[in-house]
């Protein structure tokens, strides 16, 4: 199979290609060049699969007559065989036809785990066998940061390059990032917001002499095979409830639109999703873009669920170029006026598309610490703010019938303690493997958010030699 970029203007790559450039050339995203379809007979088969064995059989197409098929099963074996839960991500019922998806069993506690886990071997693979070495950079508003960081720390063929906004995300998720004592890990607290950090991780990719000596690579959900490996997720959820003969409903804490994205992979691959529910915090773009047919991303707000605090999605990309029908001449236009204007417009034929399978819900601060506190009361569980804004959105769509709705559970309750303790009184239990991070020295570089500071530092501290000297000099 081949990869091809959403703004038509890069050279089709196989997965190993695509896995390693992660960001086209052309600036834009990879995507299959069809969907591969899974018989209802095939989606039937999965049941009662181990997950490694389910998630092999839904990701096999996307690697066949590539290398990387070969390390597949390995990869996928190793990968789920450190998490602490025997299913990797159960199902969890929280009300009549209404269950929780739990992604947050992996090793930092959070649903980035179950692509990071396998990503990083991918690659690492595939440098090993050319002889080569990466500079990994990556943009994180939380989780996606420490669940890279544990997944590629300790690689000979790796280095990590993590930008974070300092001061906005929680002391759980900022320590376990800086508390890595590998000489490959770099942290960088960047004086901005999640949007600044992502804004020069795509300048990085965008200078291409850089780019090319560095050999950077990124691990943001800007790379298919970060979204690949989520698709997976929704197949077994989805067959736990009876697909495919009875169609699922799916709300996704949402912030840079990668996992819900999956959702809507998992569909195109013949999956019965009957809606896919965007759920955000009161950084709204999405949820505007949806009323008024206008995507115009606005000032970040800090909020209790710091992962969602985004208001430029990079993989709404992606579905633009799905609802333009793959027509990526228009996805340059969008993107272009983006840039130029700070918005663009939905022709009334995407932005109906776009409402016939999705839904967006914005949920405020006070309606996401009374959702925690309501389904303690009612259930007994605690959940974290991310996966009470998505349970809040999920109560506004009513009009599903007998559909089952998943609510994806995106982080342990622990990861955000003074958030839950407001809302129930409680300070969520510390897992044994979070509270052995907690205590650690930390190591984190605090850079202004300006490009030239963050690619001097990168420069300088990568061990992509002889390239880093040349471009020191």
């Amino acid at each position: 199979m081949k990869f091809i970029s959403t703004r038509g203007e890069a050279p089709a790559l196989s997965f190993e290609g695509a896995l390693l450039a992660a960001l086209a050339p052309d600036g834009g995203l990879f995507l299959p060049e069809a969907w591969p379809r899974l018989e209802p007979s095939e989606i039937a088969a999965l049941s009662g699969l181990d997950y490694a064995d389910a998630a092999f059989r839904v990701m096999r197409p996307f690697v066949e007559g590539d290398p990387a098929h070969d390390d597949l099963e390995a990869v996928l074996t190793e990968a789920y065989d450190g998490f602490h839960h025997p299913a990797v991500a159960p199902l969890r019922q929280i009300g009549p036809n209404a269950f929780l998806l739990e992604l947050f069993h992996g090793p930092t506690l959070a649903f980035k785990d179950l692509a990071m886990q396998v990503v990083s071997r991918f690659m690492n693979r595939a440098l090993l066998r050319k002889g080569g070495h990466a500079t990994v950079i990556g943009a994180t508003s939380g989780d996606t940061g420490a669940a890279a960081i544990e997944a590629f720390r300790g690689l000979d063929a790796v280095d990590i390059f993590i930008l974070h906004p300092k001061g906005r995300i929680s002391d759980v998720q900022r320590r376990q990032m800086t508390t890595a004592t590998e000489a490959n890990v770099h942290n960088i607290a960047v004086e901005g917001t999640f949007d600044d950090c992502q804004a020069i991780v795509k300048a990085m990719f965008a200078d291409r002499p850089l780019s090319g000596r560095l050999a950077l690579t990124g691990v943001n959900s800007i790379n298919f095979a970060r979204i690949l490996a989520q698709i997976a997720y929704y197949f077994t959820a989805a067959v736990s409830l009876g697909a495919p003969h009875r169609p699922v409903a799916f709300t996704v804490p949402t912030g840079n639109f990668g996992d819900i994205f999956a959702g809507y992979a998992a569909r195109a691959m013949g999956l019965p999703v009957q809606r896919l529910v965007i759920a955000t915090n009161v950084n709204d773009s999405l949820p505007r873009a949806f009323a008024s047919g206008t995507y115009q991303p606005q000032g970040v707000i800090a909020t209790s669920s710091p992962s969602m605090d985004i208001q430029l999605a990079s993989n709404f990309e992606r579905l633009l170029f799905e609802l333009a029908g793959r027509d990526a001449a228009r996805v340059r236009a969008l993107m272009a006026e983006l840039r130029a204007t700070g918005a663009f417009h939905l022709s009334q034929g995407e932005l109906g598309q776009l409402r016939d399978l999705f839904s967006a819900h914005s949920v405020g601060e006070h309606e996401t610490e009374m959702t925690i506190r309501g389904v303690y009361e009612e259930t007994g569980m605690l959940v974290d703010p991310h996966t009470a804004v998505a349970i809040a959105a999920s109560h506004q769509e009513t009009e599903l019938g007998a559909t089952p709705m998943v609510v994806l559970s995106t982080a342990h309750p622990a990861k955000f303690p003074d958030a839950v303790k407001r809302a129930t009184g409680r300070v969520p239990e510390q897992p044994e493997r979070l509270r052995l991070k907690l205590g650690q020295h930390e190591r984190c570089t605090v850079l202004p958010n300006d490009f030239a500071a963050v690619a001097e530092f990168i420069v300088s501290h990568a061990r992509a030699a002889p390239a880093a000297a040349e471009v020191r000099a």
